[in-house]
């Protein structure tokens, strides 16, 4: 992780949970590689799991496979995810999981680089804009409540080659639009699953 990336959830946090007393968080993509956002969560009455493809630093669950998240739907008040997507073939799979997963009314935190150079954990697939985001937000019938990207290279010596495009979305609190939504996000994560290539031998 740079340090922009943790300095960009530093915001997200001060500017949109402040005054939240009790949550569960997901960290979807936390193993730590130079750094983890871990401890912007550690306040009394908070939860925070990191979820990862492998066991290690920072990793509460393990994943068998980044398109299915092993927790019921709408669980989780908040989830976050910084310097993950670029790694996942299949973003969008996963992205409906962490639409399934979040309650009606509860955030997504998404960080994601808009530039960098490769970096292959296993893989380096994407780089990721505003208008991006937006068609994720419309893609899991979510809200977009921001996106913005860092178009000019940090100070920082040692983040200068990297940019970020940020984003926070809200599942709406509709019940129609809950019932519908989650029909279809299954749905969707289904034949999204069923597409997906099998591996050769």
């Amino acid at each position: 992780m740079h340090l922009s990336s943790y300095r960009h959830m530093e915001g997200l946090i001060e500017r949109y949970l402040v005054s939240t007393e009790e949550a569960l968080v997901l960290d979807v993509g936390s193993f730590d590689v130079n750094g983890s956002y871990r401890p912007l969560f550690d306040r009394l009455g908070w939860q925070y799991r990191g979820i990862d493809l492998v066991d290690g630093p920072n990793v509460d669950i393990v994943l068998k496979t980044a398109y299915n998240l092993p927790m019921p739907s709408g669980c989780a008040d908040v989830v976050i995810s910084g310097q993950a997507f670029e790694h996942i073939g299949f973003f969008w799979l996963t992205w409906l999981e962490l639409a399934r997963v979040l309650k009606p009314g509860g955030l997504i935190f998404l960080i994601a680089p808009s530039r960098g150079p490769e970096h292959r954990y296993p893989v380096d697939c994407w780089r990721f804009y505003p208008d991006g985001f937006r068609a994720l937000a419309e893609y899991a019938s979510l809200e977009l409540l921001e996106a913005e990207t860092d178009w000019e290279p940090d100070s920082d010596p040692g983040s200068a080659a990297w940019g970020d495009t940020v984003g926070v979305f809200r599942k709406p609190r509709c019940g129609g639009w809950r019932q519908i939504t989650c029909v279809r996000l299954k749905l969707l994560a289904l034949a999204n699953r069923l597409l997906l290539p099998r591996p050769r031998g």
